[in-house]
């Protein structure tokens, strides 16, 4: 995962609270494609062995990590448990655990 430093750990539920520009965080094409890969492997892990990720995304309140299930990738969002969405133009890294 891209190293931050220090960003904001928050609970999945409270993510439906926060704002999300449109630009993506990120400039390079094979890190798009990447992160793509890592997101589908996220949710066949989550779906399967119930496995957890870290997730690190910007909103306009700044940068956050969450570490949650992963249930689906769409072509534009991440849904997690809870019926909660994040923007895939958001996320700057994914890890699993």
């Amino acid at each position: 995962m891209l190293s931050i430093p220090n960003p904001n750990l928050i609970e999945k539920e409270n993510i439906k609270n926060l704002a999300f520009g449109s630009n993506d965080v990120l400039r390079d094409e094979k890190l798009v494609k990447q992160r793509v890969r890592k997101l589908k492997r996220a949710a066949q892990l989550g779906n399967i062995y119930k496995t957890k990720s870290k997730i690190l995304f910007r909103s306009l309140e700044g940068i956050f990590k969450v570490e949650t299930t992963v249930w689906a990738a769409t072509e534009n969002y991440v849904s997690l448990k809870g019926g909660v969405l994040i923007p895939i133009h958001c996320i700057k890294g994914v890890d699993f655990y």
